[in-house]
Parts: C-alpha cells; structure tokens; sequence
C-alpha cells in the first residue's frame, strides 16, 4: 500500500499545532492505530495473489497474440486482441457484468475439474460470422433470433480456436478444452455458487472495423490443483529439468542425422532439341556450358551448397569439396 509523503510545510505545519496545543499527539497515535484497520469483504474473498495473477496475465498475453493471427488468417481481415486486464471477482459479480443476451461458451478442460466461461461481445461475435460468410465483417446484432446454421458456424468457429489456448496453457498443464455448451442467455449457466471466486480474464478485440471484449471466466476449482505452478518459483524452477531437455535434443539431432538427402555434382548443362534427342547416338558429344576449368557445382536437396572439382579414389570417380557456398538464408529477427 503506497503511503502519502508529507511536504517540509505539513510537517512544519503539525509540528506547530502540536505545539500549540491544537492536536494532542495521543489523539493521532489513535488515529493512526484505527487507520490499519480495513474493511474486509468475505464476499469477494481474494484467494490468488498478486504473483499468481501475473502469470495468469503473461499465460493469456500469449494466447491473445496466438487469436490475432488465427483470427487473421480465418477471416481474412485486420483483427488485433490483446488482455485489458486480469481480475478475480465472485462469480455473481461477473453474471451481472456481462449483457443479459450474449454468446456464451462453456469448455471443459480435461484432466483439470470444473468448466470455464468465453464470453464473446455480440458485436465481435457477429463481425466474425459475418466475415465466415464472405462479409465485409459489419455488425448485424440479432442475437434473439440465431439460425441453427449460423448457431452451428460460431460454434465450429470458437472451438476450433482453442486448440491456441491449449498451447498457451502447456506451461502450466497439459489440458483438452472440449466445447461443452453455447448459450446466449447468462442466467442458464450456473458453473459454481455465486460467492465463488472466480478469474476474468478481459481481451480487447477489433475484428476489421468492430470492436468489442472477449471475456474469459476461470473458477477457482479449474485453477486450485495447479496454482503452485502459478508462483514465480515455480516459473525459474521450471527450466531445471536439463537432463530431459538434453535427452530430447540428442534424439532429435539423432533423427536428423539419420534422414537421407540426395546430393548431386553437376558436370554441366546443356540443351538440345527433341530431334537430336532422337537422333543420339554413341560416340556423339554434347557441349555442355560448364568450363573444365570451372569448379563443379553440388547441389544437396536441389539446393547448390558446395564447389567442389572432379577426381579419383580408389578407381572410382570422386569430388573434393573445396568450398561451402552461403544460401543467405533467412534469419530470425
């Protein structure tokens, strides 16, 4: 908690009435005392921490970038999503917040207990229906009165973008979202008592020209077997497993070293007609653009990689590698 600081005037200021006799410093060590009782709301129990729900935040910061380009590339159009914020709240409290009519999604996300809450704003959720169907992605909001096809697209649409939360949640559990439910009235989903804590997760999202939220509720009984990997302890404790990690590289670089590759040396090239095809043949000479003089060329995989000149070993024809050639491949930025 910050605690304010006084100006050199303040405290000359106090100091004075003290003096004085306008305060009586038994009165402000009262004061002080009653000031480090607070009110506490057993309703809106907090039961994460501040180090808890930070990782919470970098978990779905990385998934609201891995929804960007998903999205991006299935409706073909600008959409940026990013996390507003992170709170935990009761689960009554979160009920209240969000419209009476919405796009509602419930997933199960095994091995962990419990469901979690997607709620999509209306306006995000028809911009993206709109764009499946070949729209400009403008917002039609007729959520009274949804088809059972345009049910059956937002349905195939929101689920088939959680494979992204899968890999986002990999560094805390290995979990399977499974879409258990779509709704669009939130007093039909009772997931956990209405005192229970819950985390929400608040994505601002712009899908071409619209803009709405995405929210994500979180239980705490989804989050509770789990929650000692959320401490930061467990984040720089987490890479110690070496001798796994080196395991996996060896047998990797193992797999790799055993693939096969076809590597050629090229002599030369030339180009004739169908005709002298035809006509071929022994003892005939071909021109080939290839200087004697000039290095050969080898190519690995169609890609030339070496120079190299033509020889013998042991009675068999043979090349000496005498230069690597740079690709200039691309380089990670």
């Amino acid at each position: 908690m910050a605690e304010e600081v006084l100006s050199q005037n303040e405290i000359d200021a106090l100091l004075s009435a003290i003096s004085s006799g306008e305060m009586d410093a038994d009165e402000l060590k009262q004061d002080e005392k009653n000031k480090r009782v607070k009110t506490y709301d057993f309703k809106r129990a907090l039961r994460f921490s501040k180090d808890q729900i930070r990782s919470l935040t970098r978990i779905h910061e990385n998934f609201a970038r891995m929804l960007t380009t998903y999205y991006s590339a299935r409706l073909r159009t600008f959409v940026q999503i990013a996390v507003a914020s992170v709170d935990q709240v009761p689960y009554e409290e979160f009920i209240r917040s969000i419209p009476t009519m919405t796009i509602l999604n419930t997933y199960s996300l095994s091995p962990l207990e419990g469901k979690i809450l997607i709620e999509y704003d209306p306006t995000v959720a028809f911009a993206m229906l709109d764009r499946t169907l070949g729209g400009q992605g403008s917002n039609v909001n007729k959520i009274n009165n949804l088809t059972e096809i345009e049910t059956t697209l937002m349905t195939q649409l929101f689920e088939s973008s959680m494979e992204n939360l899968k890999v986002a949640w990999q560094s805390l559990e290995d979990v399977d979202p499974v879409l258990e439910d779509f709704e669009i009235n939130p007093q039909f989903l009772q997931m956990v008592s209405p005192n229970e804590t819950v985390v929400v997760v608040t994505l601002n999202s712009t899908i071409g020209e619209t803009t709405g939220m995405i929210n994500i509720c979180i239980p705490h009984v989804v989050l509770e077997p789990i929650v000692s990997k959320l401490s930061i302890h467990y984040w720089m404790q987490a890479p110690s497993n070496k001798e796994g990690n080196e395991s996996e590289w060896r047998d990797l670089t193992a797999g790799i070293q055993r693939a096969s590759v076809d590597v050629k040396a090229i002599l030369g090239e030339t180009s004739i007609d169908v005709e002298e095809l035809v006509n071929l043949r022994e003892g005939d000479v071909l021109m080939l653009n290839q200087s004697i003089d000039a290095p050969l060329q080898v190519k690995v995989d169609n890609q030339v990689k070496f120079k190299a000149q033509p020889g013998k070993k042991k009675n068999r024809m043979a090349i000496q590698i005498m230069e690597e050639i740079d690709t200039g491949g691309e380089e990670n930025e």
